[in-house]
Protein backbone atom coordinates (compact mmCIF):
# COMPACT_ATOMS: atom_id res chain seq x y z
CA UNK A 1 0.00 0.00 0.00
CA UNK A 2 1.62 3.80 -0.90
CA UNK A 3 2.55 5.77 1.95
CA UNK A 4 -0.12 7.92 3.26
CA UNK A 5 2.51 10.88 2.65
CA UNK A 6 3.32 9.82 -1.17
CA UNK A 7 2.73 12.84 -3.30
CA UNK A 8 0.58 12.62 -6.60
CA UNK A 9 3.32 12.62 -9.64
CA UNK A 10 0.95 15.46 -11.06
CA UNK A 11 2.54 18.21 -8.85
CA UNK A 12 6.11 18.16 -10.64
CA UNK A 13 5.31 19.75 -13.55
CA UNK A 14 2.87 22.00 -11.22
CA UNK A 15 6.39 22.49 -8.50
CA UNK A 16 8.93 23.42 -11.85
CA UNK A 17 6.42 25.94 -13.33
CA UNK A 18 6.11 27.85 -9.85
CA UNK A 19 10.07 28.23 -9.69
CA UNK A 20 10.43 29.05 -13.39
CA UNK A 21 7.85 32.04 -12.24
CA UNK A 22 9.55 32.39 -9.18
CA UNK A 23 12.55 33.36 -11.34
CA UNK A 24 11.52 35.53 -13.91
CA UNK A 25 9.98 37.64 -11.26
CA UNK A 26 13.46 37.89 -9.71
CA UNK A 27 14.67 38.66 -13.05
CA UNK A 28 12.18 41.50 -13.89
CA UNK A 29 12.40 42.97 -10.52
CA UNK A 30 16.00 44.78 -10.51
CA UNK A 31 14.80 45.98 -14.29
CA UNK A 32 11.76 47.87 -12.74
CA UNK A 33 10.97 51.10 -12.34
CA UNK A 34 11.01 52.05 -8.53
CA UNK A 35 7.50 52.99 -7.75
CA UNK A 36 6.92 49.58 -9.23
CA UNK A 37 9.18 46.91 -7.18
CA UNK A 38 7.47 46.92 -3.98
CA UNK A 39 4.63 44.86 -5.19
CA UNK A 40 7.11 42.78 -7.21
CA UNK A 41 8.57 42.32 -4.13
CA UNK A 42 5.85 40.79 -2.60
CA UNK A 43 4.91 38.77 -5.61
CA UNK A 44 8.14 37.67 -5.46
CA UNK A 45 7.99 36.31 -2.13
CA UNK A 46 4.57 35.21 -2.77
CA UNK A 47 5.30 32.95 -6.17
CA UNK A 48 8.79 31.81 -4.16
CA UNK A 49 6.59 30.67 -0.81
CA UNK A 50 4.17 28.97 -2.90
CA UNK A 51 7.06 26.88 -5.47
CA UNK A 52 8.63 25.80 -1.49
CA UNK A 53 5.28 24.40 -0.12
CA UNK A 54 4.43 22.90 -3.57
CA UNK A 55 7.79 21.05 -3.43
CA UNK A 56 7.53 20.24 -0.17
CA UNK A 57 4.14 18.74 -0.77
CA UNK A 58 5.94 16.56 -3.34
CA UNK A 59 8.13 14.97 -1.44
CA UNK A 60 6.44 14.88 2.05
CA UNK A 61 2.89 15.09 0.86
CA UNK A 62 0.03 17.90 1.92
CA UNK A 63 1.15 17.01 5.95
CA UNK A 64 4.51 18.25 4.63
CA UNK A 65 3.47 21.39 3.16
CA UNK A 66 1.38 22.07 6.77
CA UNK A 67 4.52 21.40 8.94
CA UNK A 68 6.98 23.53 6.84
CA UNK A 69 4.03 26.70 7.00
CA UNK A 70 3.18 25.97 10.55
CA UNK A 71 7.16 25.68 11.70
CA UNK A 72 8.80 28.20 9.16
CA UNK A 73 5.53 30.36 8.82
CA UNK A 74 4.29 30.56 12.33
CA UNK A 75 7.87 30.05 13.90
CA UNK A 76 9.15 33.21 11.63
CA UNK A 77 5.48 35.39 12.57
CA UNK A 78 6.88 34.60 16.57
CA UNK A 79 10.49 35.27 16.21
CA UNK A 80 9.69 38.56 14.03
CA UNK A 81 6.68 39.73 15.98
CA UNK A 82 9.03 39.38 19.50
CA UNK A 83 12.11 40.68 17.56
CA UNK A 84 9.77 44.32 17.02
CA UNK A 85 8.05 44.42 20.18
CA UNK A 86 11.43 43.87 22.40
CA UNK A 87 14.33 43.78 19.90
CA UNK A 88 15.21 39.88 20.72
CA UNK A 89 17.06 38.03 19.32
CA UNK A 90 17.70 40.16 16.61
CA UNK A 91 18.09 43.53 17.94
CA UNK A 92 16.09 46.59 17.74
CA UNK A 93 14.20 47.37 14.38
CA UNK A 94 11.13 48.59 13.11
CA UNK A 95 8.85 47.65 9.49
CA UNK A 96 7.97 50.89 7.76
CA UNK A 97 4.74 49.71 6.43
CA UNK A 98 5.74 49.33 2.85
CA UNK A 99 5.15 45.64 2.91
CA UNK A 100 0.97 45.61 3.14
CA UNK A 101 -1.08 43.63 5.64
CA UNK A 102 0.62 43.17 9.34
CA UNK A 103 -0.15 40.65 12.21
CA UNK A 104 1.19 41.28 15.35
CA UNK A 105 3.50 44.33 13.79
CA UNK A 106 4.68 41.92 11.46
CA UNK A 107 3.98 42.05 7.41
CA UNK A 108 2.15 39.09 6.16
CA UNK A 109 4.79 38.55 3.64
CA UNK A 110 8.16 38.04 6.59
CA UNK A 111 6.63 34.79 7.42
CA UNK A 112 6.21 33.83 4.27
CA UNK A 113 10.12 34.55 3.23
CA UNK A 114 11.08 32.28 5.90
CA UNK A 115 9.08 30.02 4.78
CA UNK A 116 10.12 30.08 0.49
CA UNK A 117 14.04 29.64 1.67
CA UNK A 118 13.36 27.09 4.73
CA UNK A 119 13.14 24.25 2.90
CA UNK A 120 15.55 24.96 0.33
CA UNK A 121 17.96 25.35 3.34
CA UNK A 122 16.96 21.77 4.91
CA UNK A 123 17.70 20.69 1.01
CA UNK A 124 21.10 22.07 1.45
CA UNK A 125 21.92 20.56 4.91
CA UNK A 126 20.65 16.54 3.91
CA UNK A 127 22.53 16.78 0.91
CA UNK A 128 26.10 18.05 2.43
CA UNK A 129 26.04 16.41 5.63
CA UNK A 130 24.41 13.10 6.59
CA UNK A 131 24.59 12.52 10.70
CA UNK A 132 21.48 14.56 12.09
CA UNK A 133 22.98 17.38 14.28
CA UNK A 134 25.62 18.59 11.09
CA UNK A 135 22.25 18.70 8.74
CA UNK A 136 20.87 21.04 11.47
CA UNK A 137 23.68 23.22 11.80
CA UNK A 138 24.61 23.38 8.03
CA UNK A 139 20.69 24.26 7.20
CA UNK A 140 20.36 26.58 9.74
CA UNK A 141 23.75 28.51 8.05
CA UNK A 142 22.72 27.84 4.60
CA UNK A 143 19.36 30.09 5.81
CA UNK A 144 21.19 32.28 7.53
CA UNK A 145 23.95 32.92 5.03
CA UNK A 146 20.94 34.20 2.20
CA UNK A 147 20.01 36.84 4.93
CA UNK A 148 23.45 38.54 4.49
CA UNK A 149 21.76 39.21 1.04
CA UNK A 150 18.11 40.21 1.74
CA UNK A 151 18.36 42.69 4.66
CA UNK A 152 20.83 45.33 3.01
CA UNK A 153 18.59 45.08 0.09
CA UNK A 154 15.20 45.39 1.78
CA UNK A 155 17.01 48.03 4.13
CA UNK A 156 18.19 49.85 1.38
CA UNK A 157 14.90 49.72 -0.39
CA UNK A 158 13.39 51.34 2.76
CA UNK A 159 11.44 48.43 4.11
CA UNK A 160 12.96 48.25 7.54
CA UNK A 161 15.35 50.19 9.62
CA UNK A 162 17.62 49.19 12.47
CA UNK A 163 18.46 51.45 15.72
CA UNK A 164 21.49 50.40 16.59
CA UNK A 165 24.05 49.28 14.15
CA UNK A 166 27.72 49.56 15.86
CA UNK A 167 28.74 46.26 15.36
CA UNK A 168 28.57 45.35 11.53
CA UNK A 169 29.37 42.37 9.02
CA UNK A 170 32.62 44.01 7.13
CA UNK A 171 31.32 46.06 4.37
CA UNK A 172 27.58 45.86 5.15
CA UNK A 173 27.15 49.00 7.58
CA UNK A 174 23.74 49.66 8.80
CA UNK A 175 22.85 46.39 10.21
CA UNK A 176 24.12 44.95 13.62
CA UNK A 177 25.55 41.70 14.22
CA UNK A 178 22.74 40.30 16.66
CA UNK A 179 20.77 40.20 13.66
CA UNK A 180 22.48 37.47 11.77
CA UNK A 181 23.22 35.92 15.77
CA UNK A 182 19.26 36.19 15.38
CA UNK A 183 18.70 34.88 12.55
CA UNK A 184 21.15 31.74 13.18
CA UNK A 185 19.25 31.15 16.76
CA UNK A 186 15.33 31.02 14.73
CA UNK A 187 17.01 29.42 11.75
CA UNK A 188 19.11 26.50 14.10
CA UNK A 189 14.94 25.75 15.67
CA UNK A 190 13.58 25.49 12.64
CA UNK A 191 15.75 23.11 11.36
CA UNK A 192 15.84 20.93 14.18
CA UNK A 193 11.74 20.55 13.92
CA UNK A 194 11.90 20.44 10.64
CA UNK A 195 14.35 17.38 10.38
CA UNK A 196 12.32 15.71 12.86
CA UNK A 197 8.96 16.58 11.55
CA UNK A 198 10.22 16.11 7.66
CA UNK A 199 12.11 12.50 8.13
CA UNK A 200 14.24 12.31 4.79
CA UNK A 201 13.66 9.38 2.87
CA UNK A 202 16.30 7.31 0.64
CA UNK A 203 16.79 10.52 -1.65
CA UNK A 204 14.62 12.96 -1.14
CA UNK A 205 16.85 15.24 0.38
CA UNK A 206 18.28 15.48 -3.55
CA UNK A 207 15.16 17.76 -4.27
CA UNK A 208 16.18 19.79 -8.06
CA UNK A 209 13.24 22.32 -7.07
CA UNK A 210 14.89 23.29 -4.12
CA UNK A 211 18.46 22.75 -5.62
CA UNK A 212 17.10 25.15 -8.53
CA UNK A 213 15.42 27.61 -5.97
CA UNK A 214 18.45 27.95 -3.42
CA UNK A 215 21.58 27.84 -6.40
CA UNK A 216 19.18 30.86 -8.42
CA UNK A 217 18.85 33.06 -5.06
CA UNK A 218 22.63 32.47 -4.32
CA UNK A 219 24.11 33.65 -7.77
CA UNK A 220 21.05 36.15 -8.80
CA UNK A 221 21.78 37.89 -5.61
CA UNK A 222 25.98 38.36 -6.28
CA UNK A 223 24.77 39.43 -9.60
CA UNK A 224 22.05 41.84 -8.67
CA UNK A 225 23.78 42.89 -5.67
CA UNK A 226 27.41 44.09 -7.59
CA UNK A 227 25.48 45.51 -10.38
CA UNK A 228 21.67 46.58 -10.28
CA UNK A 229 20.88 47.76 -6.55
CA UNK A 230 24.39 49.25 -6.03
CA UNK A 231 25.16 47.22 -3.22
CA UNK A 232 29.18 45.85 -3.71
CA UNK A 233 29.62 44.92 -0.28
CA UNK A 234 26.97 43.02 0.15
CA UNK A 235 27.98 41.19 -3.28
CA UNK A 236 30.83 40.34 -1.95
CA UNK A 237 30.47 39.60 1.46
CA UNK A 238 27.20 37.72 1.01
CA UNK A 239 28.75 35.67 -2.00
CA UNK A 240 31.57 34.60 0.39
CA UNK A 241 29.75 33.82 3.39
CA UNK A 242 26.55 32.31 1.32
CA UNK A 243 29.30 30.73 -1.16
CA UNK A 244 30.30 28.46 1.67
CA UNK A 245 27.83 26.30 1.50
CA UNK A 246 26.43 27.25 -1.60
CA UNK A 247 29.28 26.20 -4.01
CA UNK A 248 30.14 22.56 -2.30
CA UNK A 249 26.25 22.47 -2.57
CA UNK A 250 26.26 23.52 -6.32
CA UNK A 251 29.01 21.01 -7.53
CA UNK A 252 27.56 18.31 -5.36
CA UNK A 253 23.94 18.87 -6.88
CA UNK A 254 25.51 18.82 -10.46
CA UNK A 255 27.81 15.28 -9.82
CA UNK A 256 24.70 13.40 -8.89
CA UNK A 257 23.39 15.05 -11.82
CA UNK A 258 26.39 13.31 -14.10
CA UNK A 259 26.12 10.37 -11.93
CA UNK A 260 21.93 9.70 -12.58
CA UNK A 261 22.37 10.74 -16.62
CA UNK A 262 25.67 7.73 -16.84
CA UNK A 263 22.97 5.96 -14.70
CA UNK A 264 20.39 6.05 -17.52
CA UNK A 265 22.77 5.38 -20.39
CA UNK A 266 24.05 2.75 -18.75
CA UNK A 267 20.73 0.72 -18.25
CA UNK A 268 19.99 -1.98 -21.46
CA UNK A 269 16.60 -0.81 -22.86
CA UNK A 270 13.38 -2.59 -21.74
Amino acid sequence: MPSAHASPVRWGPAVWALVASAVVVQIVYPLMPEAWRTPVTVGSVAIFFLASLADVGRVHGMRGALTLAGVAGGGGLIAEAVGVATGIPFGRYTYTGTLGPEVLGVPVIVPMAWVMMAWPALVVGRTLARRGPVVVAVAAYALTAWDVFLDPQMVAAGHWRWFDATYTLPLIPGIPLTNYGGWLLVSTAMMVALHVLLPSRDRSADSRPAAALYLWVYFSSVLAHAVFFGLPGSAITGGLLMGVVAVPFAARVFSRARADRSTARSRPDE
